[in-house]
């Protein structure tokens, strides 16, 4: 059963876009070093692109769901989602709105959402954990890990703010470059959200039509 699933929650995307069990470390990490580092690599990026997969968990619907697609990613405000599973479902953010599709779950409307022009960095999924990480977060070193990008250091954050539609998240930032390549995040709603990223590529052109959504004849759009 799909839930929102298919979908990033529009107050995490706009202010863009889990609790591990803790291990104890061999050698002890400076959490707030390996932020910075994280910082100053995406200060160089760009644009993004990204295979990913989400896992979400909900306690409320039963088995954890997955989906799948493309990420891509223009500074200041574009964004999308686009989902190969399920078909069609996308996140676009076109730097004015941030459109919400998904007919697999909600067929024949989309929700269409004004991006703020300040006190936002935008729509931005990666952004939100590594830009200002001192200021946002505390940083706990989790431990030292690996994905199939290569190794990476595993880092929890709790928000200072109160305000965050999530408790808590992680960030595996890799230590080849800096990037972060996989976040999970403690939703207020009590769901876990996990979003892998693979293949990623930097600063390398992406069509403008990634980042454009024009409703059919007979979509209802409603306006959040």
């Amino acid at each position: 059963m799909r839930y929102t699933s298919a979908r990033l929650h529009v107050g995490t995307m706009l202010l863009l876009l889990i609790v591990p069990t803790f291990r104890r470390a061999d050698v002890y990490q400076d959490p707030l070093a390996i932020l910075d580092r994280a910082s100053s690599s995406f200060d160089t990026v760009r644009t993004l692109t990204a295979d990913f997969v989400q896992i979400v968990d909900n306690p409320m619907v039963g088995d954890p769901d997955t989906t799948r697609g493309k990420l891509f990613q223009r500074r200041p405000s574009y964004f999308a989602m686009r989902f190969t599973d399920p078909k069609n479902d996308r996140v676009v953010a076109d730097g004015r709105h941030l459109w919400l599709y998904t007919p697999s779950t909600t067929p024949g409307q989309v929700i269409r959402t004004a991006i703020p022009g300040t006190g936002t960095t935008g729509p931005n999924l990666i952004g939100q954990f590594v830009e200002h990480p001192r200021e946002r977060y505390t940083a706990r070193y989790d431990r030292s890990d690996s994905t199939a990008d290569g190794a990476v250091d595993v880092v929890t954050l709790t928000p200072r703010a109160q305000d965050l539609p999530y408790s808590a998240a992680t960030v595996w930032i890799a230590k080849r470059d800096g990037l972060v390549r996989r976040i999970e995040i403690v939703e207020n709603s009590g769901q876990r959200r996990t979003i892998m990223l693979r293949n990623v590529t930097v600063n390398r052109a992406i069509a403008g039509r990634e980042f454009r959504f024009s409703p059919t004849s007979g979509l209802r759009v409603v306006d959040q």
